[in-house]
């Protein structure tokens, strides 16, 4: 059951907003133009590394990424031992891999956009309710690892 509502929010959010939607932006080019080796490269780097991040919530963390299902432990292991918010760095280096791929400035518009809306996200929501949630383990956390790069 856990692994489907995992799957479910990844098709929904990350899914959504790091795919579907820049393939829309780029819907024509996509069929027109060949994409930039070095665009392709940094979205599956970007890829990878959001998917090692689900794996991390649903195996350390029981929990999804979705907001109405979140992990049940603090998840500070794998790539949230450099940064407390792989996540939304793996999928701000997936829309700008779609940007580079396909000469996009309407893409990189919009991951620029994106990565203001997580870092607001972050700062007015997900951090003040995981120090509610966690206490003291978020504190040590939030002392030891940046919340970005």
């Amino acid at each position: 059951m856990l692994f489907l509502r995992a799957l479910t929010s990844f098709l929904l959010l990350p899914g959504l907003i790091a795919y579907a939607l820049p393939a829309l932006f780029v819907w024509d080019d996509i069929h027109t133009q060949a994409p930039s080796l070095a665009g392709i490269g940094i979205l599956l780097v970007g890829s990878v590394l959001l998917l090692w991040c689900v794996r991390d919530f649903y195996v350390a963390g029981k929990g999804t990424l979705a907001p109405w299902d979140p992990p049940k432990n603090l998840v500070r292991v794998g790539l949230y031992r450099f940064t407390r918010n792989p996540m939304y760095v793996s999928v701000t280096t997936v829309l700008i891999g779609w940007a580079l791929a396909y000469r996009s400035w309407s893409l990189a518009i919009y991951a620029v956009a994106m990565a203001v809306a997580f870092h607001v996200r972050v700062v007015l929501g997900e951090e003040p309710w995981l120090a509610r949630t966690h206490g003291d383990s978020w504190s040590e956390y939030t002392a030891r690892v940046r919340r970005w790069i």
